[in-house]
């Protein structure tokens, strides 16, 4: 091959390359455009229950009659199947794209999990892998009309919300889950600090496991102190949304689903769940009206 025919070879393998990547791009466009808002769940660090206040503060929403997405953007650790009792459900392409595990009619979700030969199985992958992943759950999924897309990230500030804060752009907001602990308050900081780097609005703050309540004398216990969230969410001058107390049944929904709002609707702890729900949709419904969007 001579050398010009090399360099037209490499012309034509860059358009091509750059016109896959508009379309790749395209449809992903249409696909968020069906979107009416979309929230991250994110947290400083691990085992604070950001997982399980996402499960069920898209639960919640859709127990309103929202249509909701849930979408597990934990690679490594994709734990929402599991919480929802849907593990062994595939995902299963169609004409229109890859169809979602449908929870109720107007409750779907998208994870990892799904893909799994068996829920031993590791996902080593570097930052590229899962952003290509992110995007296939963003761009090849047919989620239909959605009034909320509930993204529920990972725990820290690496590749993941990176990837889907580049890949949407617009995002209506994120909910940073903490526990009392100094230890974790100072990890929601960053993630607040974070998100604000990232250009997202930060919904609140939830401090989750904030005590518990006795039940046969009623009495509060504070376990891991309490206070701490609403303490942070003063200091960083963003809302705070409330306490999650510790309930023993949301560990078991946890393990088996379905979830806990849904389970024990009168419980304190589911309560405070829908308390939380509804601030983020007020939350969502103001700056989509203060931002011109339809």
């Amino acid at each position: 091959m001579s050398e010009k025919e090399r360099r037209e070879e490499g012309k034509s393998c860059a358009a091509s390359k750059d016109m896959k990547k508009k379309h790749e791009e395209e449809k992903l466009r249409r696909r968020l455009a069906e979107i009416r808002h979309r929230m991250m769940v994110i947290s400083g660090k691990g085992g604070v229950g950001k997982t399980t206040v996402a499960v069920n503060l898209a639960a919640a929403l859709a127990k309103e009659g929202y249509d909701v997405g849930l979408l597990d953007a934990d690679i490594h650790g994709p734990n929402v199947p599991k919480m929802l009792g849907v593990e062994w459900r595939p995902l299963v392409g169609g004409e229109n794209g890859i169809r979602p595990v449908e929870i109720f009619p107007n409750f779907k979700v998208v994870s990892m999990a799904f893909l799994l030969p068996n829920p031993d199985s590791p996902v080593v992958w570097r930052g590229p892998l899962k952003h290509t992943a992110i995007r296939q759950f963003l761009g090849d999924v047919n989620w239909g009309r959605l009034d909320y897309l509930i993204i529920d990230l990972p725990p820290g500030t690496g590749d993941e919300p990176l990837s889907v804060a580049q890949l949407i752009k617009e995002v209506d907001g994120s909910v940073v889950v903490t526990t009392p602990q100094d230890v974790a308050l100072l990890d929601s900081r960053k993630a607040v600090n974070f998100s604000r780097m990232l250009k997202v609005p930060v919904i609140g703050i939830v401090e989750n496991m904030s005590g518990f309540r006795c039940p046969h004398c009623g009495h509060y216990i504070p376990l891991f102190k309490t206070g701490g969230g609403e303490r942070a969410a003063n200091d960083l001058a963003v809302p705070f949304l409330g306490r999650v107390p510790i309930d023993p049944a949301i560990v078991e929904k946890g393990d088996s689903g379905p979830p806990f709002v849904l389970s024990f609707p009168d419980s304190e702890a589911s309560k405070a769940l829908l308390e939380i729900a509804k601030k983020c949709r007020e939350f969502m419904e103001k700056e989509k009206s203060e931002g011109g969007g339809q």
